[in-house]
Parts: structure tokens; sequence; C-alpha cells
């Protein structure tokens, strides 16, 4: 699957021009971009991200935001936290509710490469990483009843 017409550098360059895109977003082009990325390590992720998602006509698209979804924090690799959220007064918590518990980060084959993973405690999801730069990684969310070509939920993380 990986593509030989977008190379790393051509790859963040489109992303950061989708993220900006008032509307939807093409899933094939996410795809495109994801292939070009580099893989992480669960050790180079650790701390705290501001989550935004792509618009791709996803199920989950919107969602997140109904939840007042800030991120996710990363402790260690056996403490990750999926859905930090804003409560009403405004402080940061972690949503376990939502959630069904909270996670744990693995280095996990997703299309063929190894890359930091986050496994959920409580329900069939993983979430997906590849690096964007040294503070903005991208993310695709993969479960047991997503179909292996998808459609995926594709999101952001920049680090707090």
């Amino acid at each position: 699957m990986k593509n030989v017409h977008m190379d790393a550098e051509k790859a963040r360059a489109r992303f950061k021009q989708l993220r900006n895109v008032d509307g939807e977003v093409s899933p094939q082009e996410l795809d495109e971009i994801w292939t070009a990325l580099d893989v992480v390590r669960p050790e180079q992720i650790l701390g705290q991200w501001q989550g935004s998602e792509f618009v791709t006509g996803h199920p989950l698209n919107g969602r997140l935001g109904q939840v007042s979804w800030y991120g996710k924090t990363f402790i260690s690799p056996k403490d990750a936290k999926p859905l930090i959220c804003h409560a009403e007064d405004g402080t940061l918590y972690s949503n376990t509710e939502m959630g069904n518990g909270e996670a744990t980060l693995w280095m996990v084959e997703f299309r063929g490469e190894v890359t930091a993973t986050m496994v959920y405690d409580g329900q069939p999801i993983f979430d997906h990483f590849k690096k964007v730069d040294d503070n903005t990684l991208m993310g695709i969310m993969n479960g047991k009843d997503v179909p292996d070509e998808g459609p995926f939920f594709y999101f952001v993380l920049d680090r707090a």
C-alpha cells in the first residue's frame, strides 16, 4: 500500500493544509498521507495532547465535540487516558464512562507497519499513531467492527 507519489515532506505539508480545511476531507488522501509518515514508539509520545478530528463523513464526526473532548494523555505505556474532556467548570477529566475505562500503549502492526497504538481497556478499539512532526501526531481509530479498509476515524493530536 506504499504510495510512491508522496514522500514524508509532501505528506506533512499536505497534512497541514488539510487540517485547516473547512468541510469534508477525502479519506483516500488521508490514507496517502498516513502511508508516507513515520511510525512512532510509545515512549516518544508520552505527555498531554490536544485533539481535533478530520471531517470525512465518518459516523463519529462531531460526537467527541458533544462531550467537550480535549484530547489524550499518555502518562506511561501502561497508563493512557483516551478521552480527556472539559468539565462544565473548565477543568479537564478522564471520561472513563464514555471510554468504558482507560487504555494502554503498545507497538501494534497496522497496514504492514508496527507503530504506537492505544488499546482501549473496555472496548475493542485501537488508535494507531504516526508522526507528522515532534509536536503533531496523526491518528486512525480502528476496531473490531471496522472493516479492513475502513471507513476509519482520522484525527490529529498536538502536543499541549
